[in-house]
């Protein structure tokens, strides 16, 4: 194949230009990867903690970037509403976990361990807490820093137990920690708050006749049922810093038609003797344009697969280095960016070929 040959022919270049998309490549298959485990890890706490209903200050709609405060009076008053089972109240906190002389901020999670609601959705190691003085950590923060379960946590100078890791608890930018209910209220010095309620109704109560009972008898609060609070924190998430890296993933595929572009226009104007002759003695323009759409293509697969190969072993080996870097890959992600560069290395190769519309015959006798 005369396509083939002609890309050989520069083995060097060749190998540099391989290797300059397969990094494009895996640049953009990385931050999807990013972005999926992002999206997903940031509200597995939510989607795995199974409420009926999720109670929070009014006009609040989620736990990942906004504010809440409710009082006890009020989770009391909740609990008298005719057809609620269970009503759990749940403490978010910002706070730091001293060791040695770093100093980490965790989502400390408040939460009453008798009522099932509100704590680790998954524990891998260990077992969940039972007293004041333990705590919970997430499984990718307690490997970044070194924890166990046995060691001992300092809290915002309070010591505390690890006696359990958690999994689905990795919010990316922040991971979850887990204490009891009253060991965060003496914390922040304010025995009765909380930032919401995790309620469970009872045994054949209607959901949305519950939900609207709430609503009436304590109008100072929001009620979601669980559907639609777990939207609400995706929706949060979406909106926020992960739109992003999709932009980079955008200004990767601009990269890579560049240097497709690039590699292809320079491959014309080195053979533009060759091309000459081609057309002196007859070949049609379509076999010209196939040429170079074929070299395209051909670089495009090589790259394609070369990324591939490299991807996987490259995620782990940054897993193992940061844990708290949690990816997703799909194969609809990959299908999808394969597809993209095969895409992108015909626009490239349209861009060159407008190249070939400035070579005449006669300069085959130059």
């Amino acid at each position: 194949m005369y396509a083939l040959r002609t890309l050989r022919s520069q083995p060097v270049r060749l190998l540099l230009t391989v290797g300059g998309v397969a990094l494009c490549i895996i640049l953009m298959l990385f931050l999807l990867a990013v972005y999926r485990g992002a999206a997903d890890g940031s509200v597995d706490y939510i989607r795995r903690n199974k409420a009926d209903l999720w109670v929070l200050q009014r006009n609040a709609t989620n736990i990942l970037r906004g504010s809440s405060l409710v009082s006890a009076a009020q989770g009391e008053r909740i609990a008298t509403v005719p057809g609620v089972g269970t009503v759990s109240p749940v403490l978010f906190l910002l706070s730091t976990v001293k060791k040695g002389g770093d100093v980490r901020t965790i989502f400390l999670t408040g939460f009453e361990p008798d009522s099932g609601l509100g704590g680790p959705p998954q524990l891998v190691q260990g077992r969940n807490i039972r007293r004041d003085d333990e705590i919970v950590l997430d499984k990718s923060f307690a490997q970044k820093f070194k924890f166990v379960v046995g060691d001992d946590v300092d809290l915002q100078g309070r010591r505390l137990k690890v006696v359990g890791i958690s999994g689905w608890t990795n919010a990316f930018v922040i991971q979850y920690a887990f204490v009891t209910l009253r060991f965060a209220r003496d914390l922040i010095g304010f025995p009765s708050l909380a930032t919401c309620f995790l309620v469970r109704i009872g045994e054949g109560a209607d959901l949305g006749g519950v939900q609207a009972q709430i609503r009436e008898e304590l109008p100072g609060l929001e009620v979601y049922d669980h559907p639609t609070f777990l939207q609400n924190n995706i929706q949060e998430m979406k909106s926020g810093f992960l739109p992003l890296l999709y932009t980079v993933a955008a200004i990767g595929a601009v990269v890579l038609t560049v240097i497709l572009s690039l590699l292809l226009s320079v491959n014309i104007l080195e053979r533009r003797k060759d091309f000459a002759i081609l057309k002196t003695i007859g070949s049609p323009l379509a076999f010209l344009w196939g040429m170079v759409i074929k070299q395209a293509l051909l670089i495009s697969s090589a790259s394609s697969l070369a990324a591939l190969l490299a991807f996987f072993p490259l995620v782990r080996l940054i897993e193992r280095v940061s844990p708290e870097v949690s990816t997703k890959s799909t194969f609809g992600q990959i299908a999808a960016v394969v597809l993209a560069v095969g895409v992108m290395s015909l626009l490239s190769s349209g861009i060159s070929i407008r190249r070939l519309r400035r070579i005449y015959f006669l300069e085959a006798f130059r």
